[in-house]
C-alpha cells in the first residue's frame, strides 16, 4: 500500500505531496526498535518515554517517514507527517493497513471497573460453546485461537489490536471479546474500531490518578458507547442496578439490554442458589426462562454471568447453548481463586485493589456462611492515594481480622502506602495487623485461620509478580500461599 492510502482520513495537518503520497509502506510501527525498511513510525507520548526522541532512529533502519503531532523537525522535514492526534492517525492507519478486519470481525467490548476479566472468560466460553473461533484480549492473557500470548496493557494498542484481529481472520476466527480500559479509550487505543457489542459492568473509584475525577473517568467509559471514530454499537448490555450505567448517553439506533436483580432489568437472574460449589439461578429474558449453572461462586458473579448471557442473546445464540458455555468455566485466574492443600479452611486469592472490589470479594465469603473472615490487602504505589483509607475501611468493616502488607509499592515507600491504608483501617475496631513483607504477611494471615474460616489474599489476583522501587520480582500470591499451607503439614493428595 502507498503512504496515501494508509493515512485516508487519518487526519492530516497538511495534504500529503504527491511524492510522499506514492512512496509504498511495508508495515507500521510505533517502536523504533521493530521499524523496518520502508515501514511508517509513529512517534507519540507514552507514559514512560516520548517515541518522538527515537525518530532519528527508525528513519536510521530505513522508515520510509514519521508520523508525529509535533510540528517537522528541520534535519527530518522532508520525510515527517504532522497528524492532528497520534494515536488516533495509528489507529486509522493500521485499519487501513489491514484492511478493517474488525468490520468482519464481531467485536464484544466490556468496559468498567470491576468484572470485565470475569464477564470476558463467560463471553468468550458462551461464543466456543457455538462453535466460534475467538479471540479474547485482557488483563490477564490475550488467547487468540487457541494461542496464549503475553499481555502488556489490559488494552493494547491500535495497531497491536487490529493486527491480533487480522490473525484471527486468517485463522478463521469469526468473534473478539475485549476488555476496554478507560485508559484506551482517553488514549484513542480503540479508535475508530467497529464494536457489535458493548457491555458496561459498573463504575466506582478507580484510576484518578489518571483521570483526576469521576466524570472524566465516567467521559472515557462513554465514549465505547457512542462510537470512539466509528458507528455506535448496534448492541449495549448494561447493569440496571448501576447508577453510572442509567446516565450513559446511549443513541437512538442501539438496542439495550439492562440486567440486573430487579424487575426494572430486562435480563433479570431469579431463584437464585449459591453455595461453595458455585451458583444455579433461572435467567428471565421477556418471555424467555432458562436454568444456567455456573462454577463460579458469590453473588457477584450472577451479574457477570447475567452480562455474559445478555451478550450470547445479542448474537441470537440459542439459551442452551448459552447455558452451557457458562457452565463450562471452572474458573478465571485470580479471581476469588481457590488454593487447596485438603486445609479446613477456604483460602482465595482475588485481584480486588479498590475499595468497592474489596467489598464484592468479602461479600463472596460472607455469603458463604465462614465462622470468619480474614483480609490481607496491601495498596499500589504510584497510584490514585485516595482510594487507601477507603481500602483500609472496607476491609476492617467487613472482615473479622486483617493483614495489611505491600502491593505494587513501584517507586513508593512501601511504609507510606500502608500508613495511608491504616487512617481507614483504623476508623474500626477489627484486629490487625501490620506486615510489609507480602510473603510474611501470607504466613501470617493463613496462620490465624481456623477450620470454617476464609482467607483472602486480596489485590495481585492473577500477577507473578512484584513490582518494587528498583526492580521486578517474580511473586505469585498462589504459589506462595501454598507453600505455606504445605508448610504448615497441609498438602492435598493428587487423584
Amino acid at each position: 500500500m502507498t503512504l496515501g492510502e494508509i493515512l485516508a482520513g487519518a487526519g492530516l495537518a497538511a495534504p500529503l505531496p504527491p511524492d510522499l503520497s506514492a512512496i509504498p509502506v511495508a508495515g507500521l510501527d510505533y517502536d523504533s526498535r521493530r521499524v523496518q525498511r520502508d515501514w511508517l513510525f509513529f512517534a507519540f507520548p507514552g507514559a514512560r518515554t516520548d517515541g518522538r526522541r527515537f525518530a532519528a532512529d527508525a528513519l536510521a533502519r530505513g522508515a520510509a517517514a514519521v508520523a508525529s503531532e509535533s510540528p517537522a523537525p528541520e534535519e527530518f522535514a522532508s520525510r515527517w507527517i504532522q497528524v492532528e492526534h497520534g494515536r488516533r492517525a495509528l489507529a486509522i492507519a493500521a485499519r487501513n493497513f489491514y484492511h478493517r478486519p474488525d468490520e468482519r470481525i464481531a467485536l464484544t467490548g466490556i468496559t468498567g471497573t470491576n468484572g470485565k476479566t470475569t464477564t470476558a472468560y463467560l463471553t468468550d466460553a458462551v461464543l466456543r460453546a457455538d462453535g466460534q473461533t475467538t479471540a479474547m484480549i485482557g488483563t490477564i492473557a490475550y488467547h487468540l485461537a487457541g494461542r496464549v500470548l503475553p499481555a502488556v496493557n489490559t488494552t493494547p494498542e491500535s495497531l497491536d489490536l487490529v493486527r491480533l484481529f487480522a490473525e484471527l481472520e486468517e485463522a478463521g476466527g469469526t468473534h473478539a471479546i475485549m476488555e476496554v480500559s478507560s485508559h484506551a479509550l482517553a488514549l484513542g487505543r480503540v479508535y475508530g474500531l467497529r464494536f457489535h457489542t458493548a457491555i458496561f459492568t459498573n463504575l466506582t473509584r478507580d484510576h484518578l490518578d489518571f483521570h483526576h475525577t469521576m466524570e472524566e473517568y465516567f467521559a472515557a467509559k462513554q465514549l465505547l458507547f457512542t462510537g470512539a471514530g466509528a458507528p455506535p454499537p448496534p448492541f449495549a448490555v448494561l447493569n440496571r442496578e448501576d447508577e453510572y450505567a442509567r446516565r450513559l448517553d446511549i443513541p437512538p439506533a442501539t438496542e439495550v439490554l439492562w440486567y440486573g436483580l430487579g424487575p426494572d432489568a430486562t435480563l433479570r437472574a431469579r431463584h437464585i442458589s449459591s453455595s461453595f460449589q458455585g451458583l444455579r439461578f433461572e435467567v428471565q429474558w421477556r418471555k424467555l426462562r432458562f436454568p444456567v449453572e455456573s462454577q463460579l461462586i458469590g453473588k457477584i458473579n450472577v451479574y457477570n454471568i447475567l452480562a455474559a448471557c445478555a451478550a450470547g442473546l445479542s448474537y441470537g445464540l440459542d439459551p442452551a447453548v448459552i447455558a452451557r458455555g457458562i457452565s463450562s468455566l471452572a474458573a478465571v485466574p485470580g479471581r476469588f481463586e481457590r488454593v487447596d492443600e485438603g486445609q479446613p479452611f477456604v483460602v482465595a486469592v482475588d485481584y480486588a485493589h479498590t475499595d468497592d472490589a474489596l467489598r464484592n470479594a468479602i461479600a463472596v465469603a460472607r455469603g458463604l456462611a465462614p465462622k470468619r473472615v480474614l483480609t490481607l490487602f496491601g495498596c499500589g504505589g504510584d497510584r490514585d492515594r485516595t482510594k487507601r483509607p477507603l481500602m483500609g475501611q472496607a476491609a476492617g468493616e467487613l472482615s473479622d481480622f486483617v493483614v495489611l502488607t505491600s502491593d505494587n509499592p513501584r517507586s513508593e515507600d512501601p511504609l507510606s502506602i500502608i500508613n495511608d491504608a491504616l487512617v481507614g483501617l483504623r476508623r474500626t475496631d477489627t484486629p490487625h495487623v501490620v506486615e510489609p513483607d507480602r510473603a510474611g504477611a501470607i504466613a501470617r494471615v493463613i496462620g490465624e485461620a481456623r477450620q470454617g474460616d476464609i482467607v483472602i489474599l486480596a489485590g495481585k489476583g492473577h500477577e507473578p509478580y512484584q513490582v518494587l522501587k528498583d526492580k521486578t520480582i517474580h511473586f505469585d500470591d498462589r504459589e506462595v500461599a501454598r507453600d505455606v499451607l504445605r508448610s504448615f503439614g497441609y498438602r492435598r493428595e493428587q487423584a
